[in-house]
């Protein structure tokens, strides 16, 4: 006997860790158990959770590819924070904007009345984006290792840019020898950390990451 099919109920459940939708059919008659249950995967979820897993591990692109990709150098980026706030530039950085996706240059100057400012400057344009107002406690100390001094943070950044496309450079104003620091980094390439000379403007490696790596692998050790 032909009996007429009534869908009673459809449950559909997106299930994150499976994915899966679930339909559910009865007869008419009022007897019965479910006579069909279907799982059907869905694609959609599975392409995005496969793009999601390709982006974690490809992860946001490196500080080389980021600078290799705008058109402004750290040096012009100096510039054009100097020319929108005059004084002296303690550090310039390639860096993401508030941890997001936007990458800028962010430019420390010390200006003449000891107030400190960090300009953001776009890397494509060299325009400046905005500046504010910030508070450091080590005005004294960054004076005292800029005396007598001759080479700029632009002129450090422009002697360092034949190692490899700078993403940073930095007073490094502790210790006996003080001196600039300027991270750089080659298509392919790891990244490579430079010492520069305050008076002279010498170009030398900076091996203190390393030694302070071998000395924490030797604590692990012992």
């Amino acid at each position: 006997m032909k009996r007429n099919i009534v869908i009673a109920a459809v449950t559909a459940a997106a299930l994150i860790g499976g994915g899966t939708a679930t339909a559910l059919a009865t007869t008419g008659d009022g007897g019965g158990s479910a006579q069909q249950a279907a799982n059907t995967r869905l694609s959609d979820d599975d392409v995005r959770d496969d793009q999601d897993d390709r982006g974690d591990d490809d992860g946001r692109d490196d500080d080389a590819a980021r600078a290799a990709s705008g058109d402004v150098t750290a040096p012009e980026a100096i510039a054009s924070a100097l020319k929108h706030t005059p004084g002296t530039v303690v550090s310039a950085e390639l860096d993401d904007e508030d941890d997001s996706d936007k990458v800028i240059w962010k430019v420390d100057v010390l200006s003449g009345d000891n107030a400190w400012h960090s300009v953001s400057v776009d890397p494509s344009s060299g325009k400046v984006l905005g500046a504010q107002t910030d508070d450091e406690d080590d005005t004294a100390q960054v004076r005292a290792a800029l005396k007598g001094s001759s080479v700029t943070a632009e002129e450090a950044a422009k002697a360092a840019a034949g190692k490899g496309t700078v993403t940073s450079v930095d007073l490094d104003e502790d210790g006996k020898n003080k001196s600039w620091e300027a991270e750089t980094h080659k298509s392919g390439g790891a990244e490579q950390d430079w010492k520069i000379d305050l008076t002279t403007g010498k170009v030398t490696a900076d091996h203190s990451d390393a030694q302070d790596n071998d000395a924490d692998d030797t604590d692990d050790q012992d």
